[in-house]
């Protein structure tokens, strides 16, 4: 069995809307990030999404001059941070692809090379989301192993869609699930944390859902694959920058299945079962 050390950082993220802005932001966070880790090595640090830009309209606007490459200036300094203290940094990034712009969460590896990207399979577009406005959709899974730990990022309104999931969990044995998001304060942001413990618990894996810190985000969890009165959610700060150092344990995972066998009692396939009553298109 593994344990892993993770560093979680709930951010403030400024207004940026030239190049000069953001650059300036990447690097407060890269020297903030380099205080944490100094003296606390730490296997995996995340960050939360589009980590490097503001989610506004404003910024979106200049998407023309704030999204990069992979071999792009945020890709460069996290790189280097990640080789200086031997780690993995995940961190997400407006990605130009190509024909058009992604949400991205990009992870670099202990070497500085660029380990891989996900590209946000959901765009939203509801409350204070406007990302069909500005961004494609992606098109692959990603996941990765850190310490022999399978990690995977999601993004956001990903967490509400079950099939994404649970894909990860039991087709490609993901462990731990690294959900990062721009959560604002809008009508959806009551059931956020609904969604995060359903596919902690369902799948029986780590979820870690990290916000942007700042008055209209904040509240980031870690939910690990049981929790009841003795095993609680790990809650962030309601809205200052916050970060927060976690243990994730595949004993865990292990001991959670063996108590309660939700995964081992699944069918193999429901759409095969006969169904009794209306059909569907005529309900």
């Amino acid at each position: 069995m593994t344990k892993l050390k993770l560093l979680a950082g709930q951010i403030k993220i400024p207004v940026t809307t030239t190049a000069q802005e953001r650059d300036a932001h990447l690097h407060c966070v890269i020297g903030k990030l380099d205080q944490q880790l100094s003296g606390n090595p730490q296997d995996l640090v995340i960050l939360p999404e589009l980590s490097t830009v503001d989610y506004s309209r404003e910024a979106f606007n200049k998407l023309s001059v704030l999204a990069e490459q992979l071999d792009g200036p945020s890709v460069q300094a996290f790189s280097a941070l990640a080789k200086a203290h031997k780690t993995t940094i995940v961190f997400g990034m407006p990605r130009k692809a190509e024909n058009g712009f992604t949400i991205s969460q990009v992870a670099v590896g202990p070497t500085g090379d660029v380990v891989g990207f996900y590209d946000k399979l959901h765009i939203c577009q509801y409350g204070a989301s406007m990302e069909k406005d500005y961004f494609n959709k992606g098109n692959q899974l990603f996941s990765f192993s850190v310490k022999g730990v399978k990690v995977a990022p999601i993004i956001c309104y990903d967490i509400r869609i079950p099939e994404l999931s649970r894909t990860l969990a039991v087709q490609h044995g993901v462990e731990l699930l690294l959900h990062s998001g721009a959560y604002a304060r809008d009508e959806s942001f009551f059931s956020w944390h609904d969604f995060v413990i359903t596919r902690a618990l369902e799948n029986q894996i780590y979820v870690l859902s990290l916000n942007r810190a700042g008055e209209n985000f904040g509240n980031s969890v870690f939910c690990p694959p049981w929790i009841d009165e003795n095993t609680p959610l790990t809650s962030f700060s309601q809205t200052e920058e916050h970060f927060v150092s976690i243990e994730v344990d595949t004993q865990v995972i292990a001991q959670a299945r063996n108590d309660y066998t939700f995964l081992k009692d699944r069918l193999e396939d429901y759409s095969q079962l006969k169904h009794q009553g209306p059909d569907a298109g005529n309900s």
